[in-house]
């Protein structure tokens, strides 16, 4: 409980960050000392991204941002895309000017990824690395640097490489004038903290009624009650800059399904975009450096695109795709994110549950492949990360991916699945939902899913299916390994064997028979005994021989153990074969109505393993002894 004390304390502190206010001459001493103090809006998020860390693959060419590892799954290609976008634009680019405009299916990601800028961003102006300043008496807290007369911004940039770009608000030029005499330096300057709630840095719009909503909604409006005193319209004293482009200033606007947005409000955004200006009535055009952030849909995407009367605005934007994830590891994560907010009590959640749920959503959203030989199930598995298939290796990914059209536009969405496994958790008496169940709790949403057409609906239910084989391989595995009390040793035993015999054939070597000591010739019915298990054909033989021996030095070059797991279809191949060799004892143990006590003894041992190194309670396990007996009574 202490420790609890302790966080709450370390966060407390932190946000009673150290308030700041000075001048303006103090303000530059400080921007002198660190120029970024004074950087743009797209540069101020871009670090904020990159302080939580950077991974860099040399090889690949490529950055993993961490900022995004706990929340988004399996969109890196999109993100990618994105943080090239800020990377660009922080540069201080023409990129800067353009409206970063994000679509994608439902529960893609999209509107999690503004929300983590916008949490982020609040934190990051607490550090000391995040500080921002603004004009104390400004309204859209504005960058003090805009006091620097233009006569002199050349020097800044020869002298201090500074470069300022903006001019001071209505607001703030008449307070200059009026209330400071032209004084630079009597303006007063102040440390400022964005945080959405307070409307301060950051901005959030969402369309409504075109009929009811007004445009002050984003560009502020004119204090009524104000005018007899300040006697004109045009008085900056007597206009609330209060729009959610006048208070995102300086950092994150966030139009939410933009496309929406009756015309009028877009048409606001081509000045902000191009020119970085806000234009309201009875004021010259007002500076403002925010990043604007759209997100919207497919349909309301194309339709957009699909209008000549929108091309001025188009231009003014970067695109990103944001589809549905394609990894089933990443879309298990999404899972356990989502669950981890949940409140299910005790109930247990059965090994592999999440594993066939997210099998089943991933297959609904690949093509189905054009290349011969391709399954769903192998596309599935290269995406995934398996270094090879049957007939494939990790290199043809981006082959495949150049045939397809609109992978992960299309398909069941991570909400829809969570929805369903949610469900399974409120049936009566329910203390587990194992792998069957959220596959049957799947199946009975897609048949009462009233939005789906008739075609669709019989492809996801033979996914489906697809999905349950899937886990038939899985659940064997699964009391094979623990009806072995030594499998790794049994499956390591039998890999040192097989890479024995095959090293000797490549050879065209003889081996040292163990118990004679007299020299025999490689075991060619125990190396296809394996390779058989994983379709491994006679003309084929050769070709898989010598890619598990590269596999194997390329390992060793690393300084690494070759492992049975270090190999996809070797590892199935391993674990078939044991499974095999042992086949009439599980069935019989587990497929036994009344078994004797030596029986009921491995049964019980069985399970306590389940339990204790797989995972399972209780009920999951007894309930996959019965599922992986039912498998054996109907094979042959």
């Amino acid at each position: 409980m202490n420790d609890v004390f302790e966080r709450l304390d370390a966060h407390t502190q932190r946000y009673n960050a150290e308030e700041w206010q000075g001048t303006l001459r103090e303000y530059l001493a400080l921007v002198r000392a660190n120029p970024r103090v004074a950087q743009l809006a797209h540069a101020r998020i871009f670090d904020m991204v990159r302080s939580q860390g950077v991974e860099t693959d040399p090889l690949a060419g490529t950055e993993k941002y961490l900022f995004f590892r706990n929340d988004l799954f399996g969109v890196d290609e999109a993100l990618a895309q994105i943080m090239e976008y800020f990377k660009a634009a922080s540069l201080g680019s023409d990129v800067g000017r353009r409206i970063l405009m994000i679509y994608g299916p439902p529960s893609s990601g999209k509107s999690q990824f503004v929300i983590l800028l916008k949490r982020g961003i609040e934190e990051y102006t607490r550090t000391a690395e995040g500080a921002v300043y603004a004009i104390a008496d400004c309204p859209m807290h504005e960058e003090p640097l805009h006091l620097v007369p233009h006569s002199l911004r050349g020097e800044f940039l020869s002298e201090h490489k500074i470069h300022i770009e903006g001019e001071l608000c209505p607001m703030c030029a008449l307070n200059l004038r009026t209330k400071y005499k032209n004084d630079i330096y009597a303006v007063p300057v102040k440390r400022i903290f964005f945080t959405e709630r307070e409307r301060k840095g950051i901005g959030t719009f969402v369309p409504a009624d075109p009929k009811s909503q007004d445009i002050t909604e984003l560009v502020g409006s004119i204090d009524l009650s104000t005018i007899g005193e300040y006697g004109a319209e045009s008085d900056p004293r007597a206009y609330r800059f209060d729009g959610e482009l006048n208070i995102a200033n300086r950092g994150l606007m966030e139009f939410i399904e933009m496309l929406k947005a009756d015309e009028r409000f877009l048409y606001v955004l081509l000045t902000l975009s191009q020119e970085k200006n806000i234009k309201t009535g009875r004021f010259p055009l007002i500076y403002a450096d925010e990043v604007v952030v759209a997100h919207t849909n497919e349909s309301e995407f194309n339709a957009f695109m699909a209008d000549k009367k929108s091309e001025a605005l188009q231009d003014r934007m970067i695109v990103v795709r944001m589809p549905y994830n394609l990894r089933i590891s990443a879309e298990e994560k999404i899972y356990e994110k989502l669950l981890r907010q949940a409140n299910i009590g005790g109930i247990h959640i059965a090994p592999h549950a999440l594993q066939v749920a997210a099998t089943f959503a991933v297959m609904s959203r690949l093509e189905e492949p054009k290349i011969k030989g391709l399954t769903l199930g192998k596309k599935m598995r290269l995406y995934d990360g398996a270094e090879d298939v049957e007939g494939f290796r990790q290199k043809d990914v981006k082959q495949i991916k150049e045939q397809t059209e609109r992978e992960g536009m299309d398909g069941i969405s991570p909400r829809f699945v969570i929805n369903r496994i949610s469900a399974a958790f409120t049936k009566p008496g329910t203390t587990c939902v194992n792998p069957i169940d959220a596959l049957r709790a799947i199946k009975d949403g897609i048949e009462a899913h009233s939005g789906l057409a008739k075609d669709a609906r019989e492809r996801y239910i033979n996914l489906i299916a697809d999905a349950r084989k899937e886990y038939d391989e899985i659940a064997r595995t699964d009391v094979q390994k623990a009806f072995f009390v030594s499998f790794e040793k049994e499956a390591h035993t039998l890999l040192e064997n097989y890479l024995d015999n095959v090293e000797a054939y490549l050879d065209d070597a003889r081996l040292s028979d163990p118990i004679t000591g007299e020299e025999v010739p490689p075991n060619e019915k125990l190396m296809r005994s394996i390779e058989d298990k994983v379709k491994v054909s006679e003309s084929g033989k050769d070709a898989f021989r010598n890619e598990i021996f590269r596999k194997v030095a390329m390992a060793e070059r690393r300084g690494e153990k070759f492992d049975y797991r270090s190999h996809d279809r070797l590892r199935e191949a391993i674990e078939r074969q044991l499974f095999d060799e042992r086949r009439d004892t599980i069935k019989l143990t587990v497929s036994t109505r009344n078994p004797d006590p030596d029986q009921l003894s491995k049964i019980n041992q069985v399970v306590d393993t389940l339990i204790q190194r797989e995972n399972y309670c209780p009920v999951c396990a007894n309930e996959l002894l019965k599922y992986v007996s039912s498998l054996l009574a109907r094979e042959k």
